[in-house]
């Protein structure tokens, strides 16, 4: 038999995060095991292997930040930090036998659909294969995004970004700027303060903190948790419907977040005695606008004396001084960005390249949209986990990537039901509706009217990146395909007969 040019598999999944992960165990619970998870590093994680600064852990409570098919009854805190989210996302692809489809070292490079042959051409750094379905689960928070800032390039000093974390430079002793007020900077200012020489942060804007609810979790928990899984179900339940029930706040009625205003300006208070710290701290924008961020150190840490706050965003670097948007003079040994990922425009994106000869990068160049956050026009068989408008701005995105996968296993069966070699192709008509559906209920929110300019909106200004709604609904809406939202692409019966004599030859 004439061997193959290359490999070709059904689905090839694109990232080890949890969208990648999760698609994976959905596919083999499926009975499909012809598949590849492609990752461009040495192990599983995404996000969580990426981003091991100082600090980092999740913001949303561990039993709810976790797959409802593979629980975990022992989560050490209410918050758990990342090293043990990284090992839970290690002992999921154990468990679920995933590492036989792993290809690590293998970053795509690009995607090309053959419309002949109804697949996709994938070239990774380890090589070429071919798949009927791609299942993109790069996320979000995958790709730092430094700002251009002028003379950066020759400062002397050490720069990275959070998502970069060189652990073999050492900030203790150091002087250090912080660039950024966002998850990540939150979670790093205490946890180095206490360590380096001097603190700078440079503020853009401020951000709204409420306390951390965190502690350990008992012995006692873990056990009734493992032995009588009814307290872990109850627990994730809690969770869950207290987070769905703030959602009309956050899209329909922004005004009723005043009263977290006030806690929030109350838990401040407490920490911050200086007037003038305070009103640099004192966001001006409704809060929820940007995400609401969680900490009990984060204040603390800004009012001792190695800690100096400029309300002014990086503006220029001369050698070593650092040069506010204000003026402010600072000088630093070392620049740490922690100034968020490429959210509106994935670079994913520019390496993928549709039925109509464009990339999916010049296809959202208006801005990101696709058919219930999974499926864009022109580009068949391809499916994105965390898609436009799948974000959260109070929940757990896991809930949200589940809901994909659902849709991500009827995709599939539609594929089966309809037979031989086929491909379901977005309409365009479905996707601007299901879009203009999407914004028009985006007036009213708090990301959209509360005055603020965050990572949720594009260049234009458009919101494409949160679900204004609640995780039910988003559950429901991709429970299954609605075929009358795709046109069918078969193989012209032409094309198959000469396959078939192709194949008839080789074996031959």
């Amino acid at each position: 038999m004439a061997e193959r040019e290359h490999e070709h598999v059904r689905v090839a999944v694109i990232g080890s995060g949890f969208g990648g992960l999760g698609a994976a165990v959905r596919l083999r619970r499926q009975g499909i095991t012809d598949f590849v998870v492609l990752e461009r590093a040495g192990s599983v994680g995404g996000t969580w292997r990426d981003n091991s600064y100082p600090g980092c852990a999740c913001d949303v409570p561990s039993h709810l930040y976790s797959f409802s098919f593979a629980p975990n009854p022992e989560w050490p805190r209410n918050f758990s930090g990342q090293p043990h989210i990284r090992a839970y996302l290690e002992r999921v692809t154990d468990t679920f036998g995933l590492r036989p489809h792993l290809r690590f070292d293998s970053e795509v490079r690009s995607l090309r659909w053959n419309g002949e042959e109804l697949h996709w051409e994938v070239e990774t750094a380890k090589g070429a294969l071919t798949a009927d379905v791609v299942v993109s689960a790069t996320g979000p928070l995958s790709d730092p995004k430094v700002p251009d800032v002028p003379g950066l390039d020759s400062f002397p000093g050490k720069v990275f970004h959070s998502a970069r974390w060189d652990h073999d430079y050492d900030l203790r002793g150091k002087r250090v700027a912080m660039i950024g007020t966002g998850a990540s900077a939150i979670q790093i200012v205490p946890a180095v303060q206490p360590t380096v020489d001097r603190l700078t942060l440079f503020q853009r804007t401020p951000a709204w903190v409420l306390p951390r609810a965190d502690r350990r979790i008992s012995g006692l928990e873990r056990w009734l948790h493992t032995k009588v899984p009814a307290t872990r179900v109850a627990r994730r339940g809690l969770l869950w419907g207290i987070r769905e029930m703030q959602v009309s706040a956050f899209t329909k009625r922004p005004n009723e977040l005043g009263l977290i205003e006030g806690l929030a300006k109350g838990h401040m208070r407490r920490a911050v005695k200086d007037p003038a710290l305070r009103a640099k701290l004192t966001p001006d924008y409704r809060i929820g606008c940007k995400r609401i961020l969680l900490s009990n150190t984060y204040y603390p840490a800004l009012t001792q004396p190695n800690v100096d706050v400029v309300a002014s965003g990086l503006k220029e670097v001369r050698g070593k001084v650092l040069v506010a948007s204000d003026g402010t003079e600072t000088e630093a040994d070392a620049i740490v960005f922690g100034t968020g990922f490429h959210v509106t425009d994935m670079p994913i994106a520019h390496r993928v390249t549709g039925a109509n000869g464009t990339t999916l990068a010049e296809e959202w160049k208006d801005g990101m949209e696709s058919l219930r956050g999974a499926s864009a026009a022109g580009f068949p068989n391809f499916l994105t986990i965390i898609g436009p408008n799948t974000g959260l701005g109070n929940s757990s995105m896991i809930l949200m990537i589940e809901s994909q996968l659902n849709y991500l296993v009827d995709y599939l069966r539609q594929l089966d039901v309809l037979g031989g070699k086929i491909a379901l192709n977005a309409r365009p008509s479905a996707v601007h509706a299901w879009t203009r559906g999407v914004q028009r209920r985006m007036e009213r929110t708090v990301w959209n009217t509360g005055g603020c300019d965050s990572w949720y909106l594009d260049a234009n200004g458009r919101n494409t990146t949160v679900w204004p709604g609640t995780t039910a609904e988003f559950r429901r809406l991709t429970r299954e395909v609605d075929l009358a939202e795709y046109e069918v692409l078969r193989v012209p019966a032409s094309r198959t007969g000469e396959r078939a004599g192709r194949t008839a030859k080789a074996v031959a």
